[in-house]
């Protein structure tokens, strides 16, 4: 009987532990990467000579005579024709990095073919290079020239991070028969617009100039000149030269914290010697200038006709214009397959981060559980949709998955925001003075009710401005660091406002857009807004979690002409919203900061109504924002139910007691 009772308990136990882990959904177990994880790059490219067929150098052809560097890896053991996996870049891939080596030898090994490639005018690629490289022409016909070759499947999905991201959103417009699938992780420069966000390619947020472009550009993409191979010679020709020189360039060192202050700031890289045409072009162009649809932006006028994984970063330089970007591909696509087959991950990492060790060291803080099973998400989705096998992937991977700062955990829902959000409006408000850590700026839920003008002063000195800590921000050389830190620094200065909430009674979990209506004046005929959304831990540590930015002159729209401000009026400002997904705990406040800078994170604005990268002479704004019945300024948030079993489920939340 103790034997039988034994057998069926364990029978219930293997029942139960079976069932909980065939209902957990795809990518929600963080596993080590056993099969690469501890092997060195040269490990790794040593069994990459030895389970592939390489041909590398390949010039593919160009309908405009020019060929593409393409590296092409495909599997000894294969039988038959293989699916392809296309990671296209400017950066340079030879020799490959751990990382490349680590996508390539799991793709080989479950039978894909796999493709490095260089956009044109890049490393050993011909021609001339365009940001984003063309992609409605060069990806269409490297995709023709793909399908048709001998050991091709016709089948061929895109891989990349950043830029070797971006350029997939206008290819996947072409609608090529070709391209089954799309995997864009951290696309944010590949937007031109999507719904209120007019980035053109994160040169803008707002309005308001995005200051890593220069240091990128120079780091890794300004070249118009260049050596280059005679045309016409044979790929092995190629090859062999390639041993003697990469083509790498090697870029003089910059001290970008401080070169990145020269003004004005469409010399800046004039000024560090460097090739300039590039930041001349877009500094020119205002955010809804026609130049902006001459390259290989995406606009949401177009759609997505491929499956996609998006995977994105809470951190990152794009987090919310890349959300708005995956609603807008569900909403619009034509082909149903791709309408219904999008799929997102938000982790709470930096830039590109996904697959490091630190992964979940993002600045001053640490997110525990933060790993996701990314490479099984990734060949995954391949299978079922590159090789057509029916794996469960759209039956049980969630459309959306989202990592919940503050609770520490991993969230999934069919939808982003998450079903069931509701706004919470928090009212801006103040008796003696929201200026700095040390005013009374509040956070509360009731609107303004006395009928007197109030408003928060503060003066703004371009020439002293509130320095860049932490945030979504990427490729700035050594100017910021990106990522979690403690903002006190910043709100201990007389020119940030700072509106804080009561200690929260219970727990609140914000998931979703951050919208910010501001009534604001100035003294200047144009400033900025920057504002911040912080979680203040009950010792008063206080966690940026988003930031955003407004530029007054175009409060009005951005394809219009500018609209500069009459002294001391009151206008209406709708801040582009910011996103996040974090758990205020009991005992937590939520702050909102503001003030008119935050560099070099965003450009300086001088407070004239000339072109800020024309701008060279500063003058001091003094601004204001206003809050009373005239004037509510409010901060809007949207808040998630509390999930089950979680401690604070089914429990009404209470997070600003007046």
């Amino acid at each position: 009987m103790p034997r039988i009772f034994l057998t069926a308990c364990f029978l219930v136990f293997w029942l139960a532990l079976h069932s909980a882990f065939a209902a957990e959904p795809k990518g929600f177990k963080a596993a080590p990467d056993e099969e690469d994880g501890a092997k060195t790059a040269e490990e790794m490219a040593a069994e990459l000579a030895n389970i592939a067929d390489i041909q590398k150098y390949v010039l593919v052809p160009m309908r405009d005579g020019v060929g593409l560097s393409t590296d092409i890896y495909l599997p000894k053991n294969r039988k038959g024709k293989v699916p392809l996996i296309w990671w296209r870049t400017p950066y340079n891939y030879n020799p490959l990095r751990a990382t490349h080596l680590k996508f390539v030898l799991k793709a080989l090994r479950r039978g894909y073919g796999f493709a490095f490639q260089n956009e044109r005018g890049k490393f050993f690629s011909e021609g001339e290079w365009e940001i984003l490289g063309l992609p409605q022409t060069d990806g269409v016909d490297a995709l023709d020239w793909f399908a048709e070759q001998d050991w091709s499947s016709g089948k061929v999905g895109a891989i990349g991070c950043s830029s070797p991201a971006e350029w997939q959103l206008a290819l996947a417009a072409q609608n090529h028969p070709a391209l089954a699938a799309i995997v864009p992780m951290a696309p944010g420069a590949g937007i031109g617009k999507v719904g209120p966000y007019w980035e053109q390619g994160n040169w803008y947020r707002g309005g308001a100039e995005q200051m890593f472009y220069p240091p990128w550009l120079h780091g890794s993409l300004q070249t118009t000149v260049r050596p280059t191979l005679p045309k016409g010679i044979a790929r092995e020709e190629r090859e062999r030269l390639a041993a003697w020189y990469d083509l790498a360039p090697d870029v003089p060192e910059i001290k970008w914290s401080d070169a990145i202050r020269h003004l004005p700031m469409k010399d800046m890289l004039a000024a560090v010697d460097a090739p300039n045409a590039t930041l001349d072009a877009f500094t020119s162009r205002t955010p809804g200038d026609a130049g902006w649809r001459d390259g290989g932006l995406f606009h949401d006028d177009a759609n997505i006709h491929a499956p996609a994984l998006w995977l994105f970063s809470w951190y990152d330089v794009s987090i919310a214009p890349n959300l708005a970007l995956f609603n807008h591909a569900r909403a619009n696509a034509e082909n149903p397959q791709a309408a219904e087959n999008q799929f997102v991950a938000v982790g709470p990492n930096l830039h590109c981060r996904f697959y490091r060790d630190s992964i979940g060291e993002v600045g001053d803080r640490t997110f525990d559980n933060a790993a996701l099973d990314y490479y099984g998400l990734i060949f995954d989705f391949f299978d079922r949709y590159l090789k057509g096998e029916d794996n469960g992937f759209e039956r049980e991977t969630p459309r959306v998955q989202y990592y919940e700062m503050g609770a520490d955990r991993w969230r999934a829902d069919d939808a982003w925001p998450p079903t069931g959000v509701e706004e919470l409006v928090l009212h801006l408000n103040s008796e003696y003075g929201a200026n700095s850590l040390f005013g009374d700026g509040r956070l509360v839920r009731a609107g303004p009710t006395d009928d007197k003008t109030s408003s928060d002063e503060f003066t703004y000195d371009p020439m002293n401005p509130v320095p860049s800590l932490g945030g979504g921000i990427c490729c700035i050389g050594d100017a910021v660091d990106g990522g979690v830190f403690d903002q006190r620094p910043n709100e201990a200065r007389n020119d940030v406002l700072v509106y804080t909430s009561e200690p929260l009674e219970k727990g609140l979990h914000v998931a979703g857009p951050i919208n910010l209506t501001l009534f604001v004046s100035s003294d200047a005929p144009d400033t900025d807004f920057m504002v911040k959304l912080v979680d203040v831990f009950p010792d008063g540590t206080a966690y940026n979690l988003d930031e955003t930015a407004q530029r007054a002159r175009w409060r009005g729209g951005y394809d219009g002409p500018p609209q500069f401000m009459e002294e001391d009026k009151v206008y209406e400002l709708s801040i582009q919203p910011m996103v996040t997904a974090n758990y205020f705990a009991a005992g937590h406040r939520i702050r909102l900061e503001v003030t008119s800078s935050n560099f070099p994170r965003f450009a300086r604005n001088l407070n004239t109504a000339d072109a800020v990268p024309s701008q060279a002479r500063p003058r001091i704004a003094r601004n204001a924002v206003h809050h009373s019945p005239a004037y509510p300024s409010r901060l809007v948030l949207t808040v998630a139910p509390s999930p089950a079993g979680a401690e604070d489920a089914g429990v009404a939340e209470d997070p600003a007691r007046d």
